[in-house]
């Protein structure tokens, strides 16, 4: 589960890390704004990027919404990737280039 420190998402990612989910829980429509305008999709609006977690219930996150790790996770029952049979598998791998940290972060979750 989760300590203080850090909220693993299902590929790894440590969701205290991402600016979205930071300025999500602390309402800061400024700092979304200026993430949104960063967004090469111009169909996506402010309310499409909040952000609690791609484990919570109530996120409209769109990236979470597409999401195939999270939505095999959902599907195994995982909590995590590092709990799969067939770790790392294609779709993590891709992740890993742009989040080499999450690869690290699950590495040591499957082996504690």
């Amino acid at each position: 589960m989760y300590n203080m420190k850090e909220m693993i998402a299902f590929c790894g990612f440590d969701c205290l890390e991402c600016p979205v989910y930071k300025a999500t829980v602390n309402g800061d429509d400024k700092k979304l704004r200026e993430i949104l305008s960063k967004e090469s999709n111009p169909n996506i609006k402010i309310e499409d990027i909040h952000c609690n977690g791609c484990k919570s219930h109530n996120d409209k996150y769109y990236y979470c919404e597409v999401c195939k790790i999270k939505k095999c996770c959902i599907e195994k029952n995982l909590e995590n990737c590092a709990y799969c049979s067939i770790f790392p598998c294609s779709m993590l791998n891709e992740a890993f280039k742009e989040y080499p940290e999450a690869k690290l972060r699950l590495e040591k979750i499957r082996n504690d």
